[in-house]
């Protein structure tokens, strides 16, 4: 006879291979057609809400892994705090303005200044909404749930109406005002920058020492005498208005070969040499406060002067401790060139060229390229003491990628400087995941300046300013009030569409136009001024909370959306627009390199999902530590592949023996008529349901996915569904035994299909479609805490010293296997000395020893044994013969060699 035939082996259509890039695509679209976001909300109307507020990605260009891990960790977040019991409301957005959206328009050969900038601005718009539904595709196929059928985009009109109240609120508040100042200036874009928009790379620069001729010494130096002044940017020279020496500081008057120059007395032995002078002496020593009103003359153009001025800021770090200061070229330089009253002369124009005033030798220069050309002049001139070049950080545009400059322009700022104090104050009311941001965020508003929001852009929500004839800019309520409702009617086209006068309310009349004549500004406000507003332009605007719980994006956000929230925020309502900050780091490939396009490194979420599935790039984003930058490759992806693996076979094979899914949650026995043995699996299914809980709660995901992992390798499949498989395989189909294990496996399938469903969203989804969870979906359910009316306590305390006792027994197998003595487990006889207390934990807890070691025979003695860490153990082969059917090893004598247990079985 085949005794297989009569054995309860595992059966289920739960596929042991995933299949996931074929599956996944028809999940996403039935929680699509279901509304399933819809019936979120709906089963959780009464609950206490959790609201994450989705930074909105830049609307250019298809999704990438940084995009990925981003919406992975926020769907995450959501579906645990739903399975937590809160209602969890959650907008994807867009951010649409700007030059990346301009800069592909116009390579499509769309020119506004031919078209016009309505025209051109409306095929912007067109271009902004394809690529929105582009990456709305890429994140849905990711197996994010949200409010995508009604999204927040920073073109919407009623977002760009919200944008302008929260601008007039801050104008009216005296925090918006025009002014000339350097700013971060991109040649390439022809545009302003704002901080965020700027990144650091090394380039060579040249470093020249020049020096000034004394004009006029006020009594101190003679015109013999000469300043020292070290520059990287000498295209800066002919914009210089003044030298800064440090107050405190003490300068030498050296008298050398090159004439007498003025430098820090610290420096004269490092310098001089530098200048290659052949002889060097000290003549006299200054501090630099007795300076302070001389004057130079100006080494390219006799007819102007340097005026030497104080500041604390000099140092002898670099340089010759005498800072060549030019106001239109640098915050520093600008501010002390307005202490003494110095005029902003900007002598480069929008594109980064040199200016007639500077002369017909230097104008129309690219700046780098005036390095050059005004090194030479210098050296012509004999003012030039040393030209050598150096590697140093310099910023950079980081959307054109090219250097910048600081260039002083009359633009449009935001007062960080009236509201520094509050700011600082929210930043410690805050919530800080890693707590480091905390420090961070601090240390960027107390050292920021103003904020330059205004842009020479196009494609952008307009600065809604109106001036009178005179050129004041009217800061009118009516005015703001007016506009907004333009917009919230027409979109913010009608801003370039229309005259000024047609801006204005009917009969509208101002002092400062007698004449009713008005102009418009042309600029466009910075898009982080748009997304900064999200708060508002969103959530405020669909009926949320202010503050919301939460915000999470990547680490450069401190500089931008966390920043430019928090300053607008706080400027309209008084307080932050979150409660919680959550940051996460870049994604690199296996070598540690930053995944870019230009590195050609670059792995598309795509690739991976329709090779591998979605499922398996949602395990990496929880698997990695992903608050630090992380890294995807193909050796990372197969490591979670097979991650993945296991854990699937391990549901698998649960489901399996739930007898094709018969075994339904009717057929499960009251936890308390359960063995000790079966009781214990649930205590530890309960104590993984509490630390996962709290792990999600404090966005631990690479713990959960650790101790899921362990528990389902370690506690069930190596362990508890090892032994189990001599009753599930072995007894009646009826048997108390067996129910009782299936008990365990039918509440370990729903309590850990939960857990993983934030995470492994489909494949918990298509368990769901087996075991009927929730009969619309798993993501409709709760996580599941067991009620468990015995002493877990006392329970856990034995198992302890049982697992003891089992490590004992399955060393001493394992010596024995290696001896020869056994081959597999079943063959084995094993002899147990214990103390008494031992002895009675085990005859209490576990009533079959032989099952639950896996061996064939057990006996305790009071034999002494070898010893091993709690208990004597003798390992033997076991006597008689294996059953056919069971393959334990009896003495009965039954037909075909059949032990009494299955004898029995097969003749009830």
């Amino acid at each position: 006879m085949d005794y297989k035939e009569t054995l309860h082996m595992p059966k289920t259509a739960f596929e042991m291979r995933g299949k996931l890039p074929t599956k996944e695509p028809g999940f996403q679209k039935r929680w699509q057609d279901q509304k399933l976001y819809e019936k979120m909300l709906e089963r959780r109307k009464d609950a206490k809400s959790f609201v994450l507020h989705d930074g909105p990605p830049y609307a250019n260009g298809d999704i990438h892994l940084g995009h990925a891990l981003n919406k992975i960790l926020k769907d995450v977040i959501n579906k645990s705090h739903f399975m937590l019991g809160e209602k969890v409301p959650y907008i994807p957005g867009w951010d649409t303005h700007g030059l990346p959206i301009e800069t592909a328009v116009t390579k499509l050969g769309y020119d506004r200044k031919k078209i016009g900038i309505a025209e051109f601005r409306k095929i912007c718009y067109d271009f902004a909404m394809k690529q929105v539904e582009n990456q709305k595709k890429g994140f849905l196929s990711l197996g994010s749930i949200g409010d995508y059928d009604h999204p927040y985009i920073t073109l919407q009109k009623e977002f760009e109406k919200h944008q302008i109240e929260i601008f007039a609120d801050m104008a009216l508040k005296g925090l918006i005002y025009k002014g000339l100042k350097p700013v971060y200036w991109s040649p390439s874009s022809e545009s302003a920058l704002a901080e965020a928009e700027v990144e650091y790379k090394d380039i060579k620069s040249p470093t020249i020492y020049v020096k000034f001729q004394v004009k006029d010494g006020k009594g101190l130096l003679d015109t013999d005498t000469y300043f020292v002044i070290w520059t990287t940017t000498p295209w800066t020279i002919p914009g210089n208005l003044g030298i800064c020496v440090h107050p405190d500081m003490t300068y030498a008057l050296v008298e050398t070969d090159k004439g007498k120059l003025i430098m820090l007395e610290e420096l004269v032995e490092q310098l001089c040499p530098k200048f290659e002078c052949e002889s060097f002496e000290i003549i006299k020593t200054f501090k630099g406060s007795e300076f302070e009103y001389i004057t130079c003359t100006h080494p390219l153009y006799p007819e102007r002067e340097s005026l030497l001025m104080l500041a604390d800021y000099v140092t002898a770090d670099a340089g010759t401790g005498c800072v060549h200061t030019a106001p239109a070229f640098g915050e520093d330089d600008f501010n002390t060139g307005m202490r003494y009253k110095l005029p902003v002369y900007c002598n480069v124009d929008e594109q980064g060229r040199m200016m007639e005033s500077c002369g017909e030798w230097l104008a129309g220069q690219y700046v780098e390229d005036a390095n050059k050309t005004v090194t030479m002049k210098l050296d012509e001139l004999g003012a030039l003491l040393n030209l050598t070049f150096i590697t140093h950080s310099y910023p950079h545009d980081w959307r054109t990628k090219k250097p910048i400059i600081f260039r002083a322009t009359t633009q449009w700022f935001a007062s960080i400087d009236k509201i520094r104090d509050e700011l600082l104050e929210q930043i410690h009311s805050i919530s800080w995941v890693p707590a480091w941001g905390e420090g961070r965020m601090h240390n960027m508003i107390a050292d920021r300046g103003d904020w330059c929001i205004s842009r020479q852009r196009a494609w952008g929500v307009p600065i809604p300013i109106i001036y009178g004839e005179d050129g004041t800019p009217l800061m009118d309520p009516v005015i703001f009030e007016h506009v907004a409702k333009l917009v919230g009617e027409y979109g913010s086209n009608v801003w370039f569409e229309r005259e000024a006068k047609d801006l204005l309310p009917e009969g509208y009349k101002n002092e400062h136009s007698p004449n009713g004549i008005f102009k418009k500004e042309t600029d466009t406000m910075d898009v982080w001024f748009d997304s900064g507003s999200s708060h508002t332009g969103c959530m405020v605007e669909r009926g949320y909370d202010y503050p919301v719980d939460l915000y999470f994006e990547g680490s450069d956000q401190y500089r931008g959306w966390f920043n430019s929230s928090l300053i607008i925020g706080t400027a309209v309502y008084g307080k932050a627009p979150y409660r919680q900050v959550l940051s996460h780091g870049f994604v690199m490939d296996e070598k540690g390199v930053k995944m870019s396009k230009s590195q050609w490194n670059a792995v598309a979420p795509s690739e991976i999902t329709k090779k591998y599935g979605a499922d398996i790039l949602r395990l990496w984003a929880c698997s990695v530590d992903y608050q630090a930058d992380c890294s995807m490759g193909q050796n990372i992806l197969k490591q979670i592949s097979e991650n993945y693996r296991k854990v699937r076979n391990t549901f698998r094979f649960l489901m399996a023996n739930l007898d094709d899914q018969t075994f339904t949650k009717d057929n499960c026995l009251p936890f308390d008529e359960l063995d000790a043995l079966n009781q214990y699996i649930l205590v530890r299914l309960n104590d993984v349901v509490q630390s996962c809980e709290k792990a999600y709660v404090e966005y631990r995901f690479a713990d959960i996915v650790q101790t899921l992992s362990n528990l389902m390798t370690n506690e069930l499949s190596a362990y508890y569904l090892d032994y189990t498989k001599d009753i599930l395989y072995i007894e009646n189909i009826e048997d108390n035994q067996r129910r009782q294990v299936q008990t365990v496996l039918y509440t370990a399938v729903e309590v850990l299909t939960k857990l993983w469903a934030p995470i492994l969203c489909h494949t918990c989804e298509e368990i769901n479609d087996f075991m009927h969870f929730d009969e619309e979906s798993i993501h409709l359910t709760s996580f599941q805490s067991l009620e468990l009316n015995f002493d877990t306590e006392a329970l856990r305390e034995k198992m302890d010293t049982l697992f003891k006792v089992r490590k004992d027994v399955l060393k001493a197998m394992e010596e024995s296997r290696a001896q020869g003595v056994i081959g597999k487990s079943l063959e084995a006889k094993v002899c147990v000395h214990v103390d008494d207390q031992t002895k009675a934990i085990m005859e209490e807890i576990v009533k079959k020893p032989q099952q639950w070691l896996i061996v064939s025979q057990f006996a305790f003695t009071a034999d002494q044994l070898p010893m091993y860490e709690l208990c004597g153990v003798k390992v033997e082969h076991a006597d008689g013969h294996a059953c056919p059917r069971c393959w334990n090893y009896t003495t009965s004598e039954n037909e075909d060699g059949l032990c009494d247990r299955c004898a029995h079985i097969l003749h009830k």
